[in-house]
């Protein structure tokens, strides 16, 4: 997992003759995402390179346009097409609302080797990440925290996690 950074989306297209893009965000608000001064952009798996942000703009509720530094063409706006556009933990804390879709609804949660099901919501807390699943017709919450998680797999959509003895016994006994 890249720690301390969130996934707020992706880039979608290409906007214009000078390099804009448009990315897809999941921060659950309309938002010019006004100050922000950089964006990681997901080159390789694990893998983000920072860019410098030079102008946003709100296209719609889920969508923004944004101007990077160096992106001067279309042609080398291309590139970044349908890449995976990150903020460090603090800038998406300052920019998402509690209720923003993130993007673990529908990886799988892991515990030691055991699929445990789909990740049907996410609920943001101060200190952790609560996905709601359903294990054998049972609502079962699992904190998602530094102490429980050991990495995700975005490419298989899985998160692998350690979870506290006998919690899943309180919801399925």
């Amino acid at each position: 997992m890249i720690k301390n950074y969130r996934n707020i989306g992706k880039i979608v297209s290409v906007f214009g003759l000078k390099g804009d893009l448009t990315i897809h965000h999941h921060l659950g608000k309309k938002t010019s995402l006004k100050g922000l001064k950089v964006i990681f952009i997901e080159d390789k798996k694990d893998e983000m390179l920072p860019y410098f942000v030079e102008s946003i703009k709100i296209k719609n509720e889920e969508e923004v346009h944004i101007k990077l530094e160096g992106i001067d063409t279309k042609e080398n706006a291309r590139k970044l097409l349908q890449k995976e556009t990150w903020l460090p933990e603090a800038d998406f804390q300052k920019y998402a609302v509690k209720s923003a879709p993130i993007s673990l609804v529908g990886y799988h949660v892991i515990d030691d080797k055991k699929d445990l099901g789909e990740i049907l919501e996410v609920i943001e807390q101060p200190h952790q990440v609560l996905c709601r699943l359903e294990i054998n017709e049972k609502e079962v919450l699992i904190p998602i925290n530094e102490e429980t998680l050991q990495k995700t797999d975005q490419k298989n959509k899985k998160i692998f996690v350690s979870l506290p003895e006998g919690l899943l016994d309180i919801y399925l006994a």
